[in-house]
C-alpha cells in the first residue's frame, strides 16, 4: 500500500521558538501530522489555535454552530462584527493567518452517528474530542476506540475558576468532573466500555463545580436564548438544563493542556525512535 507523501520539511521563521524548543525531526514530524479537532468552544477554539501555532501541518475542523454574542468571553473566533458567522469557517481562515503553509479542512457541520463517516474518512491522526454534546461525544469516543484512532477528551471546564486544578487522566480514572462522570456512565452502558483502562486520555478539573448566579439585566427576565438564528434541534440553548458561568483561563487552559499533549505525544515518538 503507498504511504502518503510528506511535505517537504522547511523551517519558517514563524516555527523558529517552537523549532528550539523541539529541534527538526519533531517539527519536521508536527509538519506532517493530521489533527482533527471536534467542537470549537472554549476549549476547541483554543487546542486548533495552540496546535497551529506549534507547526501541526494539517488541522480539519468541525463545529455546526454560529459564533454568538454569548462566547465572546472564552472563544478565540468570538469578535466585533462576526456574530452569526459559521464558528467553523472565521477558524479557518484564523489558522490560515497564523500559518498559510497549512492545510486546513473546515467542516461546518454537527458530529453525530450519521455523519461520523464522512468526517473520519479524512482520515486523521489525532482527534480532539471538545464536544459537549453526551450523545455525539460518546458515539465519537466509542467509534475512535474500535477503530484504534487516538483521540484525547475534554471533560467539563464550566463552572470552575482555577485552572490550576487542571489535570489529565485516563477516561475511567478521572474524578469530581460531573461531565466525564456522565460521559463515562453511557460508555459503559451502551458501547460495553470496561470498568478501568478506556485508553482514552482526558483533561479535566478536580475543582468543585460552581453553581450559576442569577443576574439581573435584561429587565430581570433572566437567561434567554441569543443565539444567532434562534434555537436549533441539535444542541440548543433550551436543552440545557442549567447555563454554567465559564472563564476563558480556564476553558483555553483545558484546550491548551490537549493540544500540549498531542505535541508531546510526538515529541516522545520522534525521540524514542531517534534512540531505538
Amino acid at each position: 500500500m503507498p504511504q502518503p507523501q510528506e511535505t517537504e520539511y522547511v523551517l519558517h521563521r514563524r516555527f523558529d521558538r517552537m523549532g528550539r524548543l523541539v529541534g527538526d525531526e519533531v517539527m519536521k514530524r508536527l509538519f506532517n501530522t493530521h489533527v482533527m479537532v471536534i467542537g470549537l468552544g472554549g476549549v476547541g477554539s483554543w487546542a486548533a489555535e495552540s496546535l497551529a501555532r506549534s507547526g501541526v501541518g494539517k488541522l480539519t475542523i468541525i463545529d455546526f454552530d454560529e459564533i454568538c454574542i454569548t462566547n465572546a468571553n472564552r472563544q478565540l473566533h468570538a469578535l466585533q462584527g462576526l456574530v452569526g458567522k459559521k464558528k467553523a469557517e472565521v477558524m479557518g481562515e484564523r489558522l490560515r493567518k497564523i500559518n498559510p503553509q497549512n492545510t486546513v479542512t473546515v467542516i461546518p457541520e454537527f458530529y453525530n452517528a450519521e455523519n461520523s463517516e464522512m468526517m473520519l474518512s479524512h482520515k486523521p491522526d489525532y482527534i480532539v474530542d471538545a464536544i459537549d454534546n453526551l450523545t455525539a461525544k460518546t458515539h465519537l469516543l466509542a467509534t475512535c476506540r474500535e477503530r484504534g484512532i487516538k483521540v484525547i477528551t475534554s471533560g467539563g471546564s464550566a463552572a470552575k475558576m482555577d485552572p490550576l486544578r487542571i489535570k489529565k487522566a485516563d477516561l475511567a480514572d478521572t474524578y469530581v468532573d460531573p461531565m466525564a462522570a456522565q460521559v463515562r456512565k453511557m460508555l459503559r452502558q451502551k458501547y460495553d466500555f470496561p470498568e478501568k483502562n478506556f485508553g482514552i486520555p482526558c483533561i479535566f478539573s478536580d475543582e468543585t463545580p460552581i453553581q450559576p448566579v442569577e443576574l439581573k439585566y435584561d429587565n430581570g427576565q433572566g437567561f434567554k436564548c441569543v443565539c444567532p438564528k434562534g434555537q436549533n434541534d441539535l444542541h440548543s440553548c433550551d436543552s440545557r438544563n442549567v447555563i454554567w458561568g465559564t472563564a476563558s483561563y480556564v476553558t483555553g487552559a483545558f484546550g491548551l493542556a490537549m493540544a500540549s499533549h498531542i505535541v508531546n505525544e510526538i515529541h516522545a515518538q520522534v525521540w524514542a525512535e531517534a534512540k531505538a
